[in-house]
Formats: structure tokens, sequence, C-alpha cells
């Protein structure tokens, strides 16, 4: 099983070539840089501690300064253990990056609910409300606390009941990833993600995935090389452009000095025509002598 952290950014929308859409949560995957390998002789299991953003050096106290400098690692703001068969192979030092995953993996996504505070039943079970006439002095109760002619005095455990709502660890199970990229560090999954924006999320192979769960991602639309697509050919159309101006322009200049030589050479062959009829004369009194 593999694991990672990062941090909820939000949700968007992605196209594949084929016009398929899929509503994605962007999540940001910075490097995890493992701090610490914990082993099972020494501390009982065996797990690896990372940490994700680092930490200003104005506000690490002292048991953190000497744990990461006996890591050789700076600072980290966030820590946490991960799990899993495939992380034992991580040591001191390492960084995990967000092409643990592939396209097409199925994930659990794991982070804390948003804090909804003090809620009512209806909103915080689902339950039904009451009738809605004005005549009704029921509308959104909690609904009878009797006990079946039982010990009335007490509430018999599992009742549902108001109180506080959300705010508790959440697990999303088989969610398809989508894309990643190790080079801007995220990953998308389909669907939602449980917990508010930037909240920290924790990424791991599913647990559950049935047998034929299995999807093929379909190719996504790559905006900036299309972008850059663009840019080339409109660049490329541009040259086209000046080189066929420039041609055009060799083109009329070699015409004028076409019409420029023609001009030079009718004006050297016009003194010659007009001198030609007066040598003839001579050569006829030459052959009358």
């Amino acid at each position: 099983m593999k694991e990672i952290i990062g941090r909820k950014m939000g949700m968007t929308e992605v196209f594949a070539k084929d016009g398929k859409m899929y509503a994605v949560t962007v999540i940001e995957v910075l490097p995890n840089v493992v701090t610490q390998v914990k082993t099972v002789e020494k501390d009982g299991y065996a797990a690896i501690q990372v940490g994700i953003e680092e930490k200003k050096e104005s506000k690490v106290n002292s048991a953190e300064r000497g744990h990461f400098k006996k890591a050789g690692v700076p600072a980290k703001k966030v820590l946490r253990e991960l799990k899993g068969d495939e992380m034992a192979a991580y040591k001191v030092g390492d960084e995990i990056k967000a092409d643990i995953f592939q396209a097409g993996d199925i994930v659990d996504v794991i982070g804390v609910s948003k804090g909804r505070g003090y809620a009512g039943t209806v909103k915080r079970w689902g339950h039904k409300i009451g009738p809605k006439g004005h005549g009704s002095g029921y509308h959104r109760g909690q609904g009878s606390f009797a006990n079946n002619g039982r010990n009335n005095a007490r509430v018999i455990p599992g009742k549902l009941m108001s109180g506080h709502h959300g705010n508790l660890s959440s697990t999303i199970l088989n969610q398809l990833v989508v894309e990643t990229n190790a080079e801007k560090n995220y990953i998308l999954v389909r669907g939602s993600v449980p917990g508010a924006k930037k909240s920290l999320v924790v990424v791991r192979s599913a647990i559950k995935v049935q047998l034929g769960q299995k999807e093929k991602v379909h190719e996504l639309v790559d905006y900036e090389a299309a972008a850059r697509a663009a840019a080339e050919a409109k660049k490329a159309e541009e040259e086209a452009r000046k080189a066929a101006e420039e041609a055009k322009k060799a083109e009329e200049e070699a015409k004028k000095a076409a019409e420029e030589a023609a001009k030079q050479a009718a004006a050297q062959e016009a003194p010659v025509a007009e001198e030609a009829p007066k040598a003839e004369p001579v050569a006829e009194e030459k052959k009358g002598e």
C-alpha cells in the first residue's frame, strides 16, 4: 500500500480529447521528505515519518531542531506518519512525489470534514420534519425519547440527537486518479474529497478495490501544449508573411532593375541607328568610282 500527504486546493473540471469531462478535486502534493524511519525492533511498528512545507527557523523549538538536524533535512511545518509495505523502502532524506500514483489508480482519500457547529437532527442525521401546518406543534424536533416501557429515566445509547456536526475524520473510498504531475506537484482525483480548502488530506491505495473496478482514463487535453502549438503556428505564419513580403519586394526591385537595364540598352542602341544610314552613300560613291 502507498500513501502520500497533500492539501485539498478545490474542485475544477478537465476534459479529455474525446470530449469526456471529469469533475476533479485538485490536491497539491509537495515532496514528502522522510524525516524518520520507525521499525518493529525499535518502535514496535513499521512506519515512516514525513514532513512537508518548510518552517521558519525562528519558530522551531529545541526538540524539533535536534530532530531535523539528526535527519539532515530542513525544518518542516507538518509531520505525519505513513504506513504500508511499499513505504518501508524509503530512507531518511528521500522524497516522495506525486508520481507515486498514476492515472487510472484507485485510491482512498482521508481528510477532516468541515465543522458545522451545533446542529439539529434534521441537518445532522437527515431526520424527517414534522407536519408543516400552523396547528402542528412539532416541526424539527428530535423525536420520542421513550424506551417502550423500560427505564425512561435515561437515554438509550445510540439515540441520534442534536450535537456537534462535522469536524471528524472522513474517508472517501475508491476514488479514481485522473492525472498526476510531479513537476507541478498535484494529483487530480475524480469526485469530492472531505475537508475545507487548503486542509490536509492523505491519499492512499484503495483497500476495498473490487474486481472489475479498474477504469481507463481517457487522454486529457493538454492546454499548455495547445497554446504552445498555437503560438508556434502564429509565429510561423508571421514569418511566412514576412518572407512573402520580402520576396515581393525583391521581385519589384528586380523588375525595376530590368526596366532600367532595358532603358540603358535602348539609349545605347539609338546613336548607332542614326549613324548607319550616313555610311551607306559613301559606299555607293566608292562603287561608282
